[in-house]
Parts: C-alpha cells; sequence; structure tokens
C-alpha cells in the first residue's frame, strides 16, 4: 500500500517564520469614542496591497503595514492563540470581528480563511481568501490554500491554476509544488504534470521519502516509448 499523498498547508501566522508571512502595524492610540468614525474612515480607504517580495535563496516575505485600534491587535493576537489551542469556534469568531474592525488588513483574512479551511467550512474560506487576494493578488500562501479549498469543492481546474499561481510568483514554494503535483496525479490523471512537479519538489525535499515512492509508482505506469 502507497502512503497517502496529503495536502500540504502552511501553518497559522503565529508560526510565521514557516509561512514568511509577517505584519507590521502602525498601532494607533486607543481612543473609543472615535472608534466608529475611524472605522467609518478606514472602509472609505482603497484596499492597499501587502508587499510580497522574493528572495530565491531564503523564501519570501510578505509585509503590510496598516493602521489597526490597540484593541483590535490584542483580538488578533488572541484569535491566534485560541486557534493554536484547538478552539476553532472562538478564534473563528474573534477573527470575524477583527476582519470587521480592520478590513484593509490581508492577514487576518488569510488566517481566517486557513482556519476555516481547516474547520471544512470550504465556501467562507474561498470568500476570506478571495478578500485578501482582492488586495494582495500575488499572496503566495493564499494561492496555495485557495488551491487546497477549490480541490476540496472538486474545482480541480481552478486548483491548479491556483497552485500555478502560487509558483509563478515563487517557484521555490515546496508546499504548493507538491500539491500541485498531487492534484495532477490522483484528480487530474496528468501524469507527465505530476512526475515534473513530484521531481521538483525531491530536488529541494530529499527528506520527503513518501515522494520516491510516488515517483517510482508513476514511471510505472507511464507508457514507454520505444
Amino acid at each position: 500500500m502507497y502512503p497517502p499523498r496529503t495536502d500540504f498547508q502552511c501553518r497559522l501566522l503565529l508560526a510565521a517564520v514557516l509561512c514568511l508571512l509577517l505584519i507590521g502595524g502602525c498601532m494607533t492610540p486607543a481612543r473609543r469614542n472615535d472608534d466608529a468614525a475611524s472605522l467609518s474612515a478606514q472602509r472609505e480607504e482603497p484596499a492597499r496591497s501587502a508587499l510580497v517580495e522574493v528572495d530565491g535563496e531564503a523564501g519570501f516575505t510578505v509585509t503590510e503595514v496598516v493602521r489597526i485600534n490597540g484593541d483590535v491587535r490584542v483580538d488578533y493576537t488572541e484569535a491566534l492563540n485560541l486557534l493554536a489551542r484547538g478552539d476553532s469556534i472562538r478564534g473563528i469568531a474573534l477573527l470575524v470581528e477583527v476582519t470587521d474592525k480592520a478590513p484593509l488588513a490581508t492577514a487576518p483574512f488569510v488566517d481566517l480563511g486557513i482556519a476555516y479551511s481547516r474547520a471544512g467550512v470550504f465556501e467562507k474560506a474561498q470568500l476570506s481568501f478571495s478578500h485578501a487576494l482582492a488586495s494582495t493578488p500575488d499572496h503566495p500562501v493564499v494561492h496555495n490554500e485557495l488551491g487546497i479549498v477549490y480541490r476540496k469543492l472538486g474545482r480541480f481546474a481552478a486548483a491548479r491554476k491556483s497552485y500555478e499561481r502560487a509558483l509563478a510568483v515563487y517557484p521555490g514554494f515546496h508546499y504548493a509544488r507538491r500539491n500541485l503535483a498531487v492534484l495532477c496525479d490522483l484528480y487530474l490523471a496528468d501524469k507527465a504534470c505530476a512526475l515534473e512537479h513530484y521531481e521538483i519538489y525531491r530536488q529541494a525535499v530529499s527528506t520527503d521519502r513518501d515522494v520516491d515512492i510516488w515517483i517510482n509508482d508513476l514511471r510505472n505506469r507511464i507508457p514507454t516509448t520505444e
């Protein structure tokens, strides 16, 4: 029996080093009597993209600077702590509040999408990721995670486009590379695509021994030409 092929997801932003996703901010003093006016003005501002920077050797970073209320920042941190402890119900509910209060911040929508996806609420995950892409269309993590959601929803062609978009931004994104190979292998019956991306992934992640098994299996299933 072959080892199961599973999706690779990024960790939540609480483990930002793994996803290489950073959020910076200019924290404003908490003035409760101005909260409503401040939120109204914030919603009228145009969406601002986070900055995606790619280093072929080190990876990529996604940095955004947004103005958010100090209380919102505290809620965001607490929401991530709740999710890290496995309390998805309260964590998601608090993240929804954060996204309502800080609609220009990309990172909370990314976390909310990942949380929804892990909870199996794929339609809401898709909406959260789509919101993040509206302001940051070249976000590699979001394209990878959205690919997983599309695959779960049976939208295999859309999943492929999402993985390919992530790799177009950062070709060294191993999570997306492996996910694309699995998609081509099991869901699209595209053996050439699967073998190509498994082999590229194996060159970068030699410790994943399962991939060696899958590559050998694919080679046995691909007819050779004389």
